[in-house]
């Protein structure tokens, strides 16, 4: 695009612009865009709709340092280029040269906004909304080496994301269990696309907390104390954004969870990403999700032979034979999403999951998600894998 008059925050490329920026991409990342915008350079058009709909909506970011860097390598890629940088991006730039301590560079959490944009194609989908974008605000850590991982928004909910929203229908309706829930994206995605229940869980308090907050941020409000475990309706949140589905947040150990515990819940689909890291946490993670996978297809099959006996009790074969099929359709499901950093670490999983009486298939091919994040050069699908995993009993 040579005359940048013509950009438009609702169209690429100015959407993806205006979407990297509010994604807090990486500075680098944001320029790229705006040369594009500007068939090659950042003209003076594109500065001043960078600063009408990037710079002036800051607000929403509410981070300095972040600014204060993109703002600097803004005003650096024009000059280098020899062209007329706005006063305003200077007077910027200034403001927060003296006003910003350079210790707080880097540190403390931030507001995304994971923009899912859809595109022709995907209009019809039901998880698509009327201004063909979802926008998810998250609070969330910008350094997971500083440990606060939990906070952190991985590659892997941001792929599972994508999955459902791309296939809605699996799981509209359906009772839906996240282990490893961290900033609550997925939790969000499965309670824009109707999911019946949603039970997010995480065994860190500060995490649930957090997670928590970012369910507020996305008009999920929460009716009662997230953090207590002494009663099940004290962790009831429900969706004010049309959506029939009730979240609820729990905290949940891998390691000290009794089987009692994890038997309260019986999902149809149990999901998970970037939860296959820690070789010393695997043991426990294959039996939380044997025993969410196992339980559901226990009690339907219990459930299911005494509707049988009452049924043949009564001669009606054919409903019997409805019932039967209906309830082998309940047979829960597991989606998980990971970048496989350590193939010994995953081969490891697979044995435990073996183990377990459980299968792992891998979907990655043949259910590929819609593109629905094309501005975000910090998120790499390709290195994503999907698996399914269910089980033998």
């Amino acid at each position: 695009m040579t005359n940048s008059d013509e950009l438009d925050p609702s169209f690429p490329p100015g959407l993806h612009l205006v979407s990297a920026f509010l994604a807090m991409e990486p500075s680098d990342s944001l320029i790229s865009i705006a040369r594009a915008c500007g068939g090659g350079i950042v003209s003076e058009n594109v500065q001043k709709f960078i600063w009408d709909h990037c710079i002036n909506q800051a607000a929403a970011i509410g981070y300095a340092p972040y600014l204060k860097n993109f703002v600097k390598k803004l005003i650096f890629e024009v000059e280098s280029t020899h062209g007329c940088v706005l006063d305003e991006l200077y007077e910027h730039y200034g403001y927060y040269m003296t006003s910003l301590k350079e210790d707080s560079f880097g540190r403390g959490k931030a507001c995304k906004h994971i923009s899912f944009l859809f595109t022709d194609g995907s209009f019809e989908l039901s998880s698509c909304p009327k201004s063909r974008k979802l926008v998810v605000p998250l609070n969330c850590s910008l350094n997971m080496l500083e440990g606060d991982t939990g906070c952190s928004v991985w590659p892997s909910s941001l792929y599972l994301s994508e999955f459902i929203l791309s296939f809605p229908d699996r799981f509209t309706n359906k009772t839906c269990f996240e282990v490893g829930s961290g900033v609550g994206l997925v939790g969000v995605s499965l309670s824009h696309v109707k999911a019946s229940k949603v039970v997010l869980s995480d065994g860190d308090l500060s995490t649930l907390a957090n997670m928590k907050l970012n369910l507020g941020l996305n008009n999920i409000s929460t009716r009662m104390d997230a953090l207590e475990k002494c009663d099940k309706e004290l962790n009831l949140v429900k969706s004010d954004t049309g959506s029939n589905s009730e979240v609820q947040c729990i905290h949940l150990s891998w390691e000290s969870a009794a089987e009692a515990e994890i038997q309260e819940f019986t999902p149809e689909i149990v999901l998970g990403a970037d939860i296959i890291y820690d070789p010393a946490c695997l043991p426990h993670l294959v039996r939380v999700l044997a025993t969410l996978l196992k339980q559901r297809q226990v009690t339907s099959q219990t459930r299911n032979s005494n509707c049988q006996e009452d049924i043949l009790n009564e001669g009606r074969a054919e409903e019997a034979e409805n019932d039967e099929q209906a309830e082998s359709m309940k047979t829960p499901v597991g989606y998980i999403a990971c970048v496989i950093r350590n193939i010994d670490t995953f081969n490891c999983f697979l044995d435990l999951a073996e183990q377990g009486d459980l299968t792992i298939t891998d979907i990655t091919d043949t259910a590929r998600p819609l593109k629905l994040l094309p501005y975000m050069s910090s998120y790499d699908p390709s290195s994503i894998r999907l698996f399914t995993v269910t089980s033998k009993c």
